[in-house]
């Protein structure tokens, strides 16, 4: 909670525009009548305020007290309302079973050790209605041509367990990173139908669609 609130504090609204894909999820919300969302991990709002703003009832979850009063004060300037909980996504949700029509999370889900992205995992499916979607992006594994490849700067970091690794330089200094590739996410999602996935620079995009039956 400390480290994104010096974060949140010293670049202010971190991300203005929606993440790429948003404006195609919207569409695949509303033609499956989707009407109650959550941003996990909300941040500062974009995601929040876009998702108001298209007629959806938002509510938004993130450990960081400085980003949801960020988040708050952007949709009073645009007259919009959401519903927010302070908490950490890697707790129990607090929210009741089947609550939610859709889940949103970009970027946020795979700060965590491998224990800790498993339960949120688990809490996203418990409070997720039978038949409900979930938009999520994640950081992507490279491979080493990609390493050495990269457009962008890959901060120096340090492997603390399989698969999760803390940048030791850069904003998100010290933030555990979980990596994924697709076959790990559709492992760890087994209990969704994922519809569509795919990679970016940085990150796997996916579309899921929560099984009515849970194995």
């Amino acid at each position: 909670m400390q480290e994104w609130d010096k974060i949140f504090e010293k670049e202010g609204v971190f991300f203005t525009k929606p993440q790429a894909d948003m404006p195609k999820v919207v569409r695949l919300f509303k033609k499956n009548k989707v009407k109650r969302i959550l941003d996990l991990g909300c941040g500062t709002g974009r995601h929040v305020v876009y998702l108001a703003k298209k007629g959806f009832d938002v509510y938004g979850l993130d450990e960081s007290k400085t980003g949801i009063k960020i988040a708050k004060e952007w949709l009073k300037k645009e007259n919009l309302t959401a519903g927010f909980k302070l908490a950490n996504h890697y707790d129990v949700l607090p929210y009741k079973d089947n609550f939610f029509d859709a889940i949103v999370s970009t970027q946020a889900l795979h700060h965590g050790r491998t224990k800790e992205v498993e339960k949120v995992i688990s809490e996203v499916c418990r409070v997720l209605k039978p038949g409900g979607m979930i938009f999520i992006t994640v950081t992507k594994k490279l491979s080493k041509q990609e390493l050495e490849n990269s457009p962008f700067p890959i901060p120096k970091s340090k492997l603390i367990e399989k698969n999760v690794y803390v940048p030791l330089e850069g904003h998100e200094k010290g933030l555990p990173h979980f990596l994924f590739n697709k076959t790990r996410v559709r492992k760890m999602f087994a209990e969704f139908a994922i519809q569509d996935i795919h990679y970016t620079d940085r990150h796997c995009c996916f579309v899921g669609i929560k099984k009515r039956i849970v194995i």
